[in-house]
């Protein structure tokens, strides 16, 4: 039997267009069996996963904004006030046993060095320092201290297994960009920072993990690569599973949305242009 993953994409505000195409999916009961979400993606991916992306809609990203106001544009506090809202509802559909399978992508801190640096006072220099590196395509740092980690509800591994318990956590852990985000991130007192560093969009992850097609929505209209540090892409097949990539047909900072900042207008114009190209490969595809 086939089995469909849909990948989400790493993108903080621009994630709103990947909101827009999982809710067009949803629309058109275009079903997955399989989600995956990394950073900015984890939460509207676990609304696709119970089948609420629509009902959340927009309203998600609006509040996100309100958020972020309140809090000064603290990054961190924003995510947090998110996960408050959203989380309880989440918590109490993903985990029931005809969900679909849901996958949330971290960085997991791997050297004690690591770990003084991402969760201590140097977290932030670091963070700016990496976004450097990036630019570069220099992974050194990352090599050696970081390794991707697939929290998933369908892992009989506990230290894998996401669940009601760590959801919270791990949502929070998915999305923490050192430069940004001023508050550290453990699971199980374990340290954590941002999936994009090692993985933006687990659509490979999810072929490994036994789909046999997959669909990746990405935030940026150029290349999507598998990283932060743009060193390979996400392709469109990997050992003959064929990966389908959505992506805006502009920069959305063009539409009004951001990274770390974004106008009411430009949240709902890039969503509805996540719907059209939702729709559009639906029609395609189909």
């Amino acid at each position: 039997m086939k089995s469909l993953g849909i990948a989400c994409a790493s993108g903080s505000f621009k994630g709103v267009f990947v909101h827009g195409v999982l809710s067009a999916f949803e629309s058109l009961n275009n079903r997955a069996n399989a989600y995956a979400g990394a950073s900015s993606s984890t939460l509207i991916t676990a609304c696709a996963a119970i089948d609420k992306a629509c009902e959340v809609g927009i309203e998600y990203w609006y509040q996100a904004i309100k958020f972020s106001e309140q809090s000064g544009s603290n990054m961190s506090q924003t995510v947090l006030q998110s996960i408050k809202e959203y989380a309880p509802m989440l918590r109490a559909h993903l985990f029931l046993p005809d969900t679909p399978r849901l996958i949330i992508a971290a960085s997991k801190v791997v050297t004690p060095e690591g770990a003084e640096e991402t969760q201590g006072n140097k977290a932030r220099r670091l963070g700016r320092q990496l976004l450097i590196c990036a630019a570069r395509g220099e992974r050194t740092w990352v090599d050696k201290h970081l390794k991707t980690h697939l929290f998933d509800t369908a892992a009989s591994e506990e230290t894998l297994q996401l669940n009601a318990n760590n959801f919270d956590e791990v949502a929070y852990a998915s999305t923490r960009m050192l430069h940004a985000w001023d508050i550290p991130a453990w699971v199980d007192k374990k340290p954590y920072i941002d999936a994009s560093y090692v993985c933006s969009c687990p659509a490979v992850e999810l072929a490994q993990l036994g789909c046999s097609e997959v669909i990746a929505v990405a935030t940026e209209p150029g290349d999507l690569y598998r990283d932060l540090f743009q060193t390979a892409l996400v392709p469109t097949s990997w050992k003959d599973v064929p990966i389908h990539i959505i992506r805006p047909d502009v920069d959305l900072k063009e539409l009004g949305v951001d990274f770390t900042n974004a106008t009411k207008d430009g949240l709902r114009t890039a969503y509805q242009h996540g719907e059209n190209k939702g729709k559009e490969f639906v029609r395609t595809y189909s």
